[in-house]
């Protein structure tokens, strides 16, 4: 059965970064669902719950308190359920460090967070419409940051 939508999450501790995110797919024509955790303790929880809806995409911050980026990565890594979900690393650091670690660790995709709204919408747009198969499949550092 085909989903009607795409369903996304973003764990990021700034309030505002999470809001300019949903206002974003908001304004996009894309049928997506959008929730939001402010840590990465928030979203483990989340994705452990036995009837968590998985996302399609996860967006996650590398520097957040009490879990941080990194640390999601690693858990939702060594789990199989989560095998499906694409994950994209949604930082202001553009760290050569930050970037070849993640990608090491298994993360799809490396964004810099956007300085403004138009960039940030068409980032989420084209990272939601990515056919994520064909993508991953050929997966290389030089892919793996999307430049804006």
């Amino acid at each position: 059965m085909q989903k009607e939508y795409i369903h996304i999450i973003l764990a990021d501790d700034d309030e505002d970064d999470r809001l300019f995110f949903t206002d974003a797919f908001e304004e996009l024509k894309i049928n997506t669902k959008v929730n939001t955790f402010a840590d990465g303790v928030a979203l483990m929880n989340y994705l452990n719950q036995p009837d968590a809806v998985l996302p399609d995409v996860l967006f996650l911050d590398l520097n957040m308190p009490r879990k941080n980026g990194i640390e999601c990565l690693d858990e939702i890594k060594s789990d199989e359920k989560f095998n499906d979900i694409a994950i994209a690393i949604f930082s202001t650091s553009s760290s050569e460090e930050h970037i070849e670690e993640t990608f090491v660790r298994g993360a799809n995709i490396y964004i810099k967070k956007p300085s403004d709204f138009a960039t940030l919408k068409k980032v989420l747009s084209d990272v939601v419409t990515l056919n994520w198969q064909y993508h991953t499949s050929g997966l290389n550092k030089d892919n793996f940051l999307m430049r804006i």
